[in-house]
C-alpha cells in the first residue's frame, strides 16, 4: 500500500511539472483572414490607412520604424503607398526630426536640447528614444524591437503579430506564475511578455467612423506593417502574372511551330 501511494505521488508531480512546461509553450497563432493573402490577394488601402493610425497613435511611442521613410506612404510616381503626395508632406511634416548643424556649428539649442526641424518626405520615420539605453531604461530593460520587418522576421508572420497583440494581457491561467514586471501572452515564447498590453477597444478614433475593436485595431496595425515588411508586394505579383502568362503564350507558340514544322514527318 505504501509502495503504491508512493508511486501515485510521483505520478501527481510527473503530471504537474508536464502541466507547467505544457504551460509555458506558445500557442500556435490564431489564423486570421488577410486581404492580402494568395497568389491574387492585395492590400486593403482603408486598412492600411487605418494600420498607420494605430501605428503612430499608439506603438510608436516605443517601436521604431527605421527602415521607412515618409515617401514611402505615396502612391503618386509609382509609389506603393496609400496617401497621396499632399497627405504624405503633412505626416512628415508633424514630425520632428534632427537638425543640420546651424550658421555657427552647433548641434543644440542653448539649453542642450538637440536641434530639430519638421520632418520632409525624404525623410524616415524618426525613432521614439534616442538610443538603445534611452530605450531600455523606458521600458523596465527591455528593448522594444524595431518593427519594419517585424511581420517577416518572426514565424507565423502576420498571425502570429495579430496573436502576440491580441493575446497580450490576457487573464492567467490557474497555477501559471507570471514573472514580476512581466505580462501573459499565451502566444509568446514563455508566456511572459515584456510588452504590457499595447491596444484595448477604442486606442484610437478612426476618421472613417470604423468601430475601433481591439482585433479591429490589431488587424489594421498588423496589415500596415506587413505593407512596411514588402510594400512591393503587389508589383511583384503583378510581375510574376505577367511571366507565367508570356511563359504560357510561348509554350502554345512553340507547340504550334513544333506542330507545323514536323506535321509532314509523319
Amino acid at each position: 500500500m505504501k509502495a503504491l501511494l508512493l508511486a501515485l505521488v510521483a505520478l501527481i508531480g510527473l503530471s504537474g511539472a508536464a502541466f507547467a512546461q505544457d504551460m509555458s509553450e506558445p500557442l500556435a497563432p490564431k489564423p486570421e483572414h488577410w486581404s492580402f493573402e494568395g497568389p491574387f490577394g492585395m492590400y486593403d488601402r482603408a486598412a492600411l490607412q487605418r494600420g498607420f493610425q494605430v501605428y503612430k497613435e499608439v506603438c510608436s511611442a516605443c517601436h521604431s520604424l527605421n527602415l521607412v521613410a515618409f515617401h514611402d506612404l505615396s502612391d503618386g510616381e509609382g509609389g506603393s503607398g496609400f496617401f497621396s503626395p499632399a497627405q504624405v508632406k503633412a505626416i512628415a511634416a508633424s514630425y520632428k526630426v534632427p537638425a543640420e548643424p546651424n550658421d555657427k556649428g552647433e548641434t543644440t539649442d542653448d539649453k542642450g536640447n538637440p536641434l530639430t526641424r519638421a520632418g520632409i518626405p525624404a525623410d524616415h520615420f524618426p525613432p521614439p528614444f534616442p538610443n538603445e539605453n534611452a530605450a531600455r531604461l523606458a521600458n523596465g530593460g527591455a528593448l522594444p524591437p524595431d518593427l519594419s520587418l517585424i511581420v517577416k522576421a518572426r514565424g507565423g508572420g502576420p498571425d502570429y503579430v495579430f496573436s502576440i497583440v491580441t493575446g497580450d494581457g490576457s487573464p492567467v491561467p490557474h497555477g501559471f506564475k507570471v514573472t514580476e514586471g512581466k505580462y501573459y501572452d499565451p502566444y509568446f515564447a514563455g508566456r511572459n511578455i515584456s510588452m504590457p498590453p499595447p491596444l484595448k477597444d477604442d486606442s484610437v478614433t478612426y476618421s472613417d467612423g470604423t468601430p475601433a475593436t481591439l482585433d479591429q485595431e490589431a488587424h489594421d496595425v498588423v496589415t500596415f506593417l506587413t505593407w512596411a515588411s514588402e510594400p512591393k508586394m503587389e508589383e511583384r505579383k503583378r510581375l510574376g502574372f505577367g511571366v507565367m502568362a508570356f511563359m504560357v503564350l510561348l509554350s502554345v507558340l512553340l507547340f504550334l511551330s513544333y506542330r507545323r514544322v514536323w506535321k509532314d514527318a509523319h
